[in-house]
């Protein structure tokens, strides 16, 4: 306002020197015939009001009319008028003066209607376009404020949501105010009423001022889908004629009614998604209970038969003793799992050497590794501050993954090193590899690539446990495709490192 103030007043000294400039020129120039004066006094007071507004071109016709009869009509240097015409002459230039004015500046406050028109309609498609780029329904409310806030330039800027007997306000802008709830269940109230439209300012009715506790007035529209308010659009600091808040409101009700219907989504694809995962791991732990059980049955049967040979029942038993560690070893995967998904899952850290860790690992999965050879390197000399039983846990998932997906009798080789970063282990095999689309998803719940389930059954337990498992103790797990084939699963645990020769029985 100052800044318009300072501009109108500058225009006005400029109009009334421009008609000064005339009448010394012409005073100069000894030109005398009143209407040459009064054609070019009047081009100058067109200039103001095409150039600025209608009051400084009223007071630079006055002025001009003024000078007219005191400089150049006769008697000259009175203000006298003698001669009826000349009355004429001064009545016709200033009712012309003021109708031109007048139509200028009509012309000119259509020009920045428009303008202006133009720029709200520019700032409603923006906005709109923030609204269909908004995928995320989290926090998506606090982002609607903040655009509408942006885009059109105003100081502070509320969604109102009724909730059960308080509201739900996602603020923006750069002021910060404090709404009485009063007055936002009084406007809600008012707006559920009947739906009128006022034709004059292009507007549903609703509309609302109030002031904020610190005296700031404050607009209030309702937010109405088909004609039902859901809530309210608060905002305050530069004026928006009342059509265009109503629109703003009707593009911000549509952007709520979206976020709810992107929460709706998230959770049908949540409950999909959680379906299919529950089907497929009844499938898979059905086939895995199934496939040993049957193994067990047989075998027993078999135990029980009076023809088998010494070297016959041994095999049996061997047979039994290895589905039931298989089952074993399910039954833990399911226990790891919810210890994962419960945080349940502690690292207590001592000192140990990798070559144990790899021990460990190797002794959990005996029967996973028969009929592959076994090539270790692994440090004994140094220690690492490491669990040792998450870490020769998470191992073990990795060595029966590589057995499973390797062909028998090739080899899996395991480098255990103690490195300034902690404990380092890298797990080779002689598989087919992993298929690219696959590695991003490897260590997801119950996921299994094409090539997983076309060569054996399970659950897609074995690697999101073994994340999950050095998630724990801080470490990381990732996999890649070995230039020579085959693939390379990798593990980082964070840990102090201890150089001199470890001796059992040491604790941290």
């Amino acid at each position: 306002m100052r800044r318009h103030s300072w501009a109108t007043a500058r225009d006005l000294v400029l109009a009334l020197g421009a008609i000064a400039l005339v009448t010394v020129g012409f005073g100069q120039l000894e030109v005398t015939n009143p209407t040459i004066v009064a054609l070019t006094y009047l081009l100058v007071v067109l200039l103001a009001a095409a150039l600025s507004v209608l009051w400084v071109a009223i007071v630079s016709s006055v002025v001009a009319v003024l000078l007219l009869n005191y400089f150049f009509m006769p008697p000259v240097g009175t203000f006298t008028i003698v001669d009826p015409e000349n009355w004429v002459a001064l009545l016709v230039l200033l009712v012309v003066s003021l109708v031109a004015s007048n139509l200028s500046s009509s012309v000119r406050a259509r020009a920045r209607e428009a303008v202006a028109r133009r720029d709200e309609l520019s700032r409603l498609f923006d906005l709109s376009r923030d609204i269909l780029l908004t995928t995320e329904s989290e926090n998506a409310h606090l982002s609607l404020a903040r655009s509408i806030a942006r885009r059109f330039e105003l100081d502070y800027v509320a969604i109102c949501l009724p909730g059960h007997g308080e509201w739900r306000l996602h603020e923006a802008g750069a002021r910060s105010l404090v709404l009485a709830q009063g007055d936002l269940d009084t406007a809600l109230h008012a707006a559920q009423g009947t739906l009128e439209f006022n034709a004059r300012e292009r507007a549903y009715g609703g509309h609302r001022t109030v002031r904020s506790t610190d005296g700031a007035e404050v607009d209030l529209v309702p937010l109405r889908l088909g004609g039902r308010a859901i809530g309210l659009l608060a905002s305050a600091g530069r004026s928006i004629e009342p059509g265009t808040l109503d629109a703003l409101a009707g593009v911000a009700a549509i952007a709520v009614e979206r976020v709810q219907f992107l929460e709706e989504r998230k959770t049908a694809e949540i409950d999909r998604q959680s379906n299919e995962l529950k089907s497929a791991l009844l499938a898979s732990l059905g086939h895995d209970l199934r496939t040993p059980l049957t193994a067990i049955r047989l075998a027993a049967s078999n135990l029980q038969a009076g023809w088998l040979s010494e070297e016959e029942r041994r095999t049996q038993s061997d047979l039994v003793l290895t589905e039931v560690e298989r089952l074993s070893r399910l039954f833990q995967n399911i226990l790891d799992m919810a210890r994962i998904e419960t945080n349940a899952v502690t690292a207590e850290r001592e000192w140990v050497v990798p070559g144990e860790i790899v021990d460990a690992a190797v002794t959990q999965v005996q029967h996973a590794l028969r009929g592959h050879r076994l090539e270790v390197s692994a440090e004994h000399d140094r220690a690492v501050q490491v669990d040792p039983r998450v870490t020769s846990s998470a191992l073990a998932h990795l060595l029966e993954n590589a057995a499973q997906y390797s062909p028998e009798g090739s080899a899996i080789r395991i480098d255990a090193a103690a490195t300034p970063e902690g404990l380092s282990i890298v797990v080779k095999d002689e598989g087919p590899g992993i298929a690219e689309a696959d590695i991003p998803h490897l260590f997801e719940r119950f996921y299994r690539g094409r090539e997983a389930r076309r060569h054996s059954a399970g659950a897609g337990m074995g690697l999101a446990i073994t994340r999950g498992l050095l998630a724990a103790e801080g470490g990381r797990v990732w996999a890649e495709n070995r230039p020579e084939g085959g693939a390379q699963f990798s593990i980082a645990v964070p840990g102090a490192i201890r150089p001199e020769e470890f001796q059992p029985g040491d604790t941290p």
